[in-house]
């Protein structure tokens, strides 16, 4: 990790952490390095999602894009994917998101794309953190006409809305699907697009506030929208999270399908009709070890990556592959955008069930799910990698290796975003891991929190 860039960009609490002094500096370094060797004005795009802290960022970041001469472009409230796809439409030479996905309405964040719609590299980042945090000084500041200017655009969700719909190849008539927009950034895209392709939708979680984004609702609190799911009679149900760059799906009787599940049924579609590239599909380590043993069975072959999407990308670009994603619904159809679009794969996943005719409760059956629990140790931040060192906590881990390794895994990682250490278990047992995994994590705690 860097000093300030994490695995999704600079992320902390809106005006604690991530002040607008900061943000003002992000802007402005970010748009020297991005566009150093430019000969013209620079053209930026700034994308955010329904956070109250989202307008005082943006003033902040848009004020530091000005001040070294960038021709700033505001979007207004729009997904995450969205403003990936506009960067390359609108040939701007990159594009900001202020938002932090995720997490709670006291948090904001800021990623940033690239003129090709890519998150920026570890070296570009570092380039930008070393110019803010050491000497910027080698920055000039313009003046008069040279200053830059801010424009709106009007365009911006309904040119993407004409995206989404242009990535699948039929209607969704007949069928009826609930959404959860999470009260964020998919409040306005997501129903417009199912109600063009011709379904019937049934919006919750959409009256954004300014503070209850992700608040009991979207794609990390599913347990509510289940619920109604199966109460409505619906075939299925749509949660995004807070910036739409993640989509978890509910089949008809109310069951969860996570990102795991949803990346498997889009593979053996797309490699039985051979648009599976070299026939890979891209996970992370957190990835079940279900889908793992059930791709094998299948003819399809399983990379992985360490936790982050921007690292299933990385491999994705590498390899040459078009699908991969996580287990969070965080999914790359790398044939329709650069990053992860909710709505995006919940239209692939969509077109699947239109066109085959089966049930996503059918679908689902993709693979058995490994037992599996996740259980995070809040730690003091800057001691999230400190386990590795603590010879105590690493013979307990060892023991866990040991006693899993011939029917499921242990994993360990810091969080790339938040002051937590994630012990995860897979194993026959439900009950047995999550005693174990439960033990493990009040032992990081008492020894690193």
């Amino acid at each position: 990790m860097g000093r300030l860039f994490e695995t999704d960009g600079v992320r902390g609490i809106a005006n604690e952490e991530l002040t607008c002094e900061l943000a003002f500096k992000i802007g402005k370094c970010a748009a020297y390095v991005l566009t150093g060797e430019m000969k013209h004005k620079p053209k930026i795009l700034i994308g955010k999602d329904t956070r109250i802290s989202g307008d005082m960022l943006e003033a902040a970041i848009t004020a530091g894009l000005c001040s070294v001469g960038a021709q700033v472009v505001s979007l207004g409230v729009i997904p995450t994917p969205a403003v990936a796809v506009l960067t390359r439409k609108y040939e701007a030479d990159a594009g900001i998101v202020i938002s932090a996905s995720h997490n709670s309405a006291e948090y904001n964040g800021i990623k940033i794309f690239n003129a090709n719609g890519y998150k920026l590299s570890d070296e570009i980042e570092e380039k930008i953190e070393s110019l803010i945090l050491d000497d910027d000084s080698e920055i000039k500041m313009p003046t008069g006409d040279d200053v830059g200017s801010v424009t709106h655009c009007e365009s911006a969700i309904s040119d993407y809305i004409k995206f989404a719909e242009s990535t699948i190849d039929c209607d969704l008539n007949g069928l009826k699907i609930a959404i959860d927009c999470a009260n964020g950034a998919s409040c306005e895209t997501a129903v417009n697009v199912i109600v063009d392709l011709g379904a019937e939708p049934y919006a919750v979680s959409n009256h954004p506030n300014g503070i209850n984004i992700n608040l009991n609702c979207g794609s990390t609190h599913t347990e509510k929208f289940s619920e109604y799911v199966k109460k409505i009679d619906v075939d299925a149900g749509i949660a995004f999270d807070g910036d739409a760059d993640r989509v978890l799906v509910i089949d008809e009787n109310g069951e969860l399908i996570d990102g795991d599940k949803i990346m498997l049924i889009c593979a053996e579609y797309l490699k039985e009709n051979g648009l599976l590239n070299k026939d890979t599909l891209v996970t992370t380590v957190m990835t079940n070890l279900g889908l793992v043993l059930a791709a094998k069975e299948k003819g399809i072959n399983i990379v992985q990556t360490k936790v982050g999407d921007r690292y299933v990308l990385e491999e994705m670009l590498r390899g040459g592959y078009s699908l991969g994603g996580e287990q969070s619904g965080h999914i790359i159809f790398l044939d329709h955008n650069t990053t992860g679009d909710g709505l995006v794969s919940a239209l692939q996943l969509l077109a699947i069930v239109k066109k085959t005719g089966k049930k996503l409760s059918e679908l689902a059956k993709v693979f058995q799910t490994l037992p599996q629990v996740m259980i995070n140790a809040r730690v003091n931040n800057a001691k999230k990698t400190a386990y590795l060192n603590d010879e105590i906590i690493m013979t307990e881990i060892r023991n866990l290796e040991s006693e899993f390794k011939e029917n499921g895994r242990v994993l360990i990682r810091p969080s790339g975003t938040e002051p937590f250490v994630r012990v995860m278990i897979e194993g026959p047992s439900q009950p047995v891991i999550e005693q174990k995994a439960n033990y493990l994590a009040k032992l990081i705690e008492a020894r690193l929190g």
